[in-house]
């Protein structure tokens, strides 16, 4: 049995005039003091607990591997911001971190870490783990958030209320491509499609977005790909030569699609197709729910105290456990509360809001409890625009424009 890794995370609270010495006072008088403040402070547990997923093949590029600390810094950013506004209230927001490669010893130290009352799990894991997770805890109170798996089914046919998603659908990048694709007219697309199921699920998605917004995909290629020589010498010679010749007689078109979600081959074709043509997709131009280069609404100031703790830049996986994290903060700032049943009610009322660097509230959608949010469309370089685009109307809200709206969802476990 593999050994759980367990790291306990303590906030440290910024103190006026700590170091200054302290006026005299009788030992017996302190210590009633003491306990009445920490009587006072209400603690509010999270829970970050990560999967280990060895099966993984690393990124193409080596600028591609995750930090150690993915998902985890983002998480630790959001409780010294909850807790900014925690010590005005009393307070208290604490991090613990969990991670395992077997999914049930994680499933059942996570219901262990509830039962102790730790009653908010932000969770990286497969879309396989995360239900077991879900069912582990529906009969407790407790709330899941979902920060990594993007995969549909999650907020449709197996959808589980007591789980929230931050991290954005499948359909909610690609339709931020589509709408972007759909503003400039590259309406004939070329799908470039992977081997892995999760390509093939992202291909899925890319149909989806373009019956939706008008575009015509017309061909589709499945490529071929040894990764196991990937970086062998002379390996940039082999694709200098493969990719044109891949791309050979092909329709008129405008954009290439790559379907390639673990990153193991679609950074090949930009630069290399046999056409002149941007490539889009999970290369090129690419859809995130954040991006190191975003400036705009306080992304400078948000980006720097990122940086300050962990010496990096934030990645998607660090802002979908921000807004994890923040969200709980938001609630307990709102209803002045601790109690975990209060909290996770006002995270699934209308009134609930969250302020997220993105030029407007973001809120969770009441059928299937997915983050609506802006979503960025960038290079690996810059931010280029911001979807939704400018023209796509919705009743409710445009930020409905991306992914599956209310009356096509299959969602049903929020009705009851």
């Amino acid at each position: 049995m593999a050994t759980l890794a367990v790291v306990l995370a303590i906030p440290v609270s910024a103190v006026a005039g700590e170091g200054a010495p302290a006026p005299a006072a009788p030992a017996e008088a302190a210590a009633p003091s003491t306990e009445a403040a920490a009587e006072a402070t209400l603690k509010i547990n999270i829970l970050m607990a990560r999967e280990i997923r060895e099966d993984r093949l690393p990124p193409l590029s080596l600028l591609d591997i995750p930090p150690p600390d993915d998902g985890v810094a983002g998480a630790k950013l959001a409780i010294a911001d909850n807790n900014t506004t925690g010590r005005f209230l009393k307070q208290e927001f604490l991090l613990d971190t969990l991670e395992s490669p077997q999914a049930d010893e994680l499933v059942a130290e996570i219901s262990k870490r509830v039962d102790a009352g730790t009653p908010y799990v932000i969770l990286d894991a497969s879309p396989g783990t995360l239900l077991k997770v879900a069912d582990a805890l529906k009969d407790k109170d407790a709330l899941v958030f979902n920060v990594s798996a993007p995969d549909e089914a999650l907020r449709e046919e197996d959808c589980r209320v007591n789980v929230k998603h931050t991290a954005p659908s499948r359909t909610m990048l690609t339709d931020a491509l589509g709408q972007y694709m759909a503003w400039k007219q590259w309406r004939n697309w070329v799908l470039i499609i992977g081997q892995t199921p999760e390509d093939k699920l992202y291909a899925d998605a890319m149909r989806r977005t373009a019956k939706r917004f008008g575009q015509k995909i017309v061909a589709e290629r499945v490529f071929d790909y040894d990764p196991g020589s990937r970086r062998a010498d002379g390996g940039y010679e082999q694709v200098q030569q493969q990719i044109p010749g891949f791309m050979q007689g092909l329709p008129e078109h405008d954009v290439v699609v790559v379907a390639d979600e673990g990153s193991l081959f679609g950074d090949y074709f930009p630069y290399r197709t046999w056409t002149a043509r941007p490539v889009i997709g999970t290369a090129g131009l690419f859809a995130t729910p954040w991006h190191p280069a975003v400036e705009l609404w306080g992304g400078t100031q948000f980006q720097n105290r990122f940086k300050r703790l962990a010496n990096r830049n934030m990645r998607p996986l660090d802002y979908n456990a921000w807004t994890a994290v923040r969200s709980v903060g938001e609630a307990a700032t709102r209803t002045n509360s601790a109690d975990a049943k209060t909290l996770i009610a006002y995270m699934r009322s209308p009134e609930f809001e969250l302020a997220a660097f993105k030029g407007q509230k973001v809120t969770y959608r009441p059928w299937n409890g997915q983050l609506r949010q802006p979503i960025f469309v960038a290079t690996d370089k810059i931010n280029v625009t911001v979807s939704p685009q400018q023209g796509f109307l919705h009743q409710v809200t445009e930020l409905d424009t991306l992914g599956v709206d209310r009356p096509e969802s299959k969602c049903t476990a929020f009705k009851n």
